[in-house]
C-alpha cells in the first residue's frame, strides 16, 4: 500500500493537527525543549510551516529526548567531519514505528515481496549493533526489504566482483534490488558493471547520500541516471533522509528528477534570512517535517541544507516534489556518507 496518496491541502489538513500534537507531547516530556518553546513564546500554529522548529545541529549540542532513561532501546549517531555527533534516542514503539514506515515507503517501488538484494558497501561497516552511524544505520535499515543480501564490496572496501557476478548469476534473471551510497554505487557498481559487460537490467537501484564526490566528478543526478540507464539499469531511486528523522525518506520518483513527500512527512523552504517560507521555484533551507519523532523532539527540523519545491501536485506522486540543492555555505559537512575509508 503506498504512502504517496495524500493531495497537498489535505495532507496539510492532517500534518498540522499530529504534529501540533506532538508538540505539546515533547513539551511536557524535554525539559531543555520545553524552555525553548518558553523562550520562543510559541503559542500555537495555524500552519504546518508555522510550528517552532528546531536547528538540525542542536542535536550535536544537547541531549534532547522524551523518554526515560530506562526506556531507551536504541541509540543513533550521526557521523559528522568534526567530530561531533547527533544523538538519537529510540524506545521500543519508535523503532518499530519507524521500521515499520520506512518499509512502507520502500515498497511504494518494490512492492511487497522481499527481492534479492545486493549491498554496494562492506559487511565490516556493521560493527556495533547497538549504535549505529548514520550509514551502518542506512545499510542496515534498508537491508531488511531484502533477502539473499551480497556485499559488492570486501572487507577491505575493495569490490569483489565474484560475489557480484555469483549474485548476478543466481537473481539476475528477476527482480532484484539493488542498495547503496550514490558516490559507492558509481564507483564500485557502475564502473564494474561498465568494465565487465554485467546485466543489471532486472534491478532496482535505491540510493542516497551527497554529491559532493561526484560532483568532484562533474557528475550530475541526471548524468548518473543516464549512465546507469546505459548498463541497463533503468529503474532507479534517489531518497533523502537523516539519522536524525530517522525512518522518514523522500524518495525520488519514477520519472526522476525530483523527491516526494511520504504521507506522514513534509517539506517546507525557508528563506534564510527572514525565516519566511518560500513558494515553489524560490531555493532556500529546506525543513523538514515527520510525525514518526515521538521518543525525541526531531518532528519539525530545520536542516544545512538548500533545496526548492518544483510543484505541488503535478507530478507521479501528490503533495511536494523537490531537490536538495546542496549544502548550506560554509554549513559543517554532515559526512554521513562521505566518511569510509576509500581503497589505496
Amino acid at each position: 500500500m503506498s504512502v504517496f496518496t495524500l493531495p497537498q491541502a489535505e495532507k496539510e489538513k492532517v500534518l498540522l493537527e499530529e504534529l501540533s500534537g506532538l508538540v505539546e507531547h515533547h513539551r511536557e516530556r524535554c525539559e531543555p525543549y520545553a524552555r525553548i518553546l518558553a523562550a520562543n513564546g510559541y503559542a500555537g500554529a495555524d500552519s504546518v510551516a508555522g510550528l517552532p522548529w528546531l536547528p538540525v545541529r542542536l542535536f550535536k549540542n544537547l541531549d534532547l529526548k522524551s523518554i526515560g532513561d530506562d526506556e531507551v532501546f536504541k541509540v543513533l549517531t550521526s557521523s559528522g567531519t568534526t567530530g561531533e555527533v547527533s544523538k538519537i534516542y529510540l524506545d521500543k514503539v519508535a523503532a518499530a514505528t519507524q521500521t515499520r514506515q520506512l518499509g512502507a515507503t520502500v515498497q511504494s517501488v518494490l512492492g511487497p515481496k522481499r527481492l534479492p538484494m545486493l549491498l554496494v558497501d562492506t559487511k565490516a561497516m556493521l560493527k556495533d549493533r547497538k549504535s549505529f552511524s548514520a550509514r551502518g544505520a542506512g545499510v542496515l535499515g534498508m537491508s531488511t526489504f531484502g533477502r539473499d543480501h551480497v556485499w559488492a564490496l570486501d572487507n577491505e572496501g575493495l569490490v569483489d566482483l565474484s560475489a557480484i557476478k555469483s549474485f548476478l548469476e543466481k537473481h539476475g534473471d528477476q527482480p532484484f534490488l539493488i542498495f547503496g551510497f550514490t558516490f559507492m554505487v558509481w564507483l564500485h557498481l557502475y564502473e564494474v558493471t561498465r568494465d565487465n559487460g554485467l546485466d543489471l537490467s532486472n534491478g532496482i537501484l535505491i540510493h542516497s547520500g551527497g554529491w559532493k564526490k561526484l560532483v568532484d566528478q562533474a557528475v550530475s543526478p541526471e548524468e548518473f541516471r543516464r549512465r546507469l540507464a546505459g548498463v541497463g539499469l533503468t529503474r532507479t531511486h534517489n531518497f533523502y533522509g537523516m539519522v536524525e528523522q530517522i525512518g522518514t525518506i523522500f524518495l525520488e520518483g519514477p520519472s526522476g528528477g525530483s523527491l516526494y513527500c511520504p504521507d506522514f512527512a513534509d517539506v517546507v523552504v525557508r528563506d534564510p534570512q527572514t525565516w519566511a517560507e518560500l513558494p515553489p521555484g524560490k531555493p532556500g533551507l529546506l525543513e523538514v517535517v515527520s510525525t514518526l519523532p515521538t521518543s525525541y523532539p526531531g518532528h519539525v527540523l530545520l536542516t544545512e541544507d538548500l533545496g526548492v519545491v518544483h510543484g505541488i501536485d503535478d507530478g507521479d506522486w501528490p503533495g511536494k516534489r523537490f531537490s536538495v540543492l546542496g549544502r548550506l555555505p560554509r554549513a559543517e559537512a554532515r559526512g554521513c556518507s562521505d566518511t569510509y575509508k576509500e581503497a589505496a
